[in-house]
């Protein structure tokens, strides 16, 4: 069967019913960058949004910026990158600036359970650490407690080098409707969020990707 991929900013308008996610504006030109900047603030994160380039990183389809002239450069860069390497491109995310802790929380279909909700240290160790619990859609607030209690490296969360802690609440809320999506999309297949980010006041969802059958 065919699959109907989101990419970033049709994920995260999806989620955002649900979830809370980082304000962003999608622009096409850059004359329309100072309204998406003055909606998002400075400073802002710019990416490449294109099906083709879903690890946007991996390309040098991200960019932090402080004026407008940064994200003027951003722009062209992008645009320029874009036509490089042949990528139909939907546009480029400005978005606001999230300061925090990096998490992963994504679902997918296990054959033999369901859907299965997955809760790890995110950000540039992601790859290194491995450092992941699941359980059965959907979950309770006492089970999204047991996975982030799960996490071999969950100090980096909760006050280490005496660092203010997250808003563990944040965290335990957004898990639970993250798990009961799966039961209101049967059709979810795959679903990442990467990163959530998440600080003492508030967390919110800075890139995510969504696969339906």
């Amino acid at each position: 069967m065919p699959k109907k991929i989101l990419a970033e900013y049709e994920a995260e308008k999806f989620l955002s019913r649900h979830a809370p996610v980082a304000k962003s504006v999608l622009v096409k030109k850059d004359s329309q960058l100072a309204a998406a900047i003055k909606a998002t603030k400075l400073p802002a994160a710019m990416k490449i949004i294109s099906k083709d380039a879903l690890h946007k990183s991996d390309i040098g389809g991200v960019a932090i910026v402080k004026s407008q002239d940064e994200a003027k450069k951003a722009f062209s860069d992008f645009t320029k990158k874009a036509r490089m390497k042949k990528l139909k491109l939907d546009g480029v995310l400005v978005q606001e600036f999230v300061s925090g802790k990096e998490v992963i929380i994504g679902i997918s279909r296990d054959p033999t359970f369901g859907h299965v909700i997955a809760f790890g240290i995110g950000g540039k160790y992601v790859e290194i650490l491995k450092d992941v619990s699941f359980r059965v859609c959907p979950i309770s607030a006492k089970d999204a407690e047991a996975m982030i209690n799960e996490l071999k490296f969950g100090k980096i969360l909760f006050g280490a080098r005496n660092e203010k802690p997250v808003n563990r609440k944040v965290l335990v809320s957004t898990l639970v409707k993250i798990s009961n999506l799966a039961g209101k999309n049967k059709k979810i297949s795959e679903l990442d969020i990467n990163p959530f980010i998440v600080n003492e006041k508030s967390g919110k969802i800075a890139d995510a990707r969504i696969v339906f059958e």
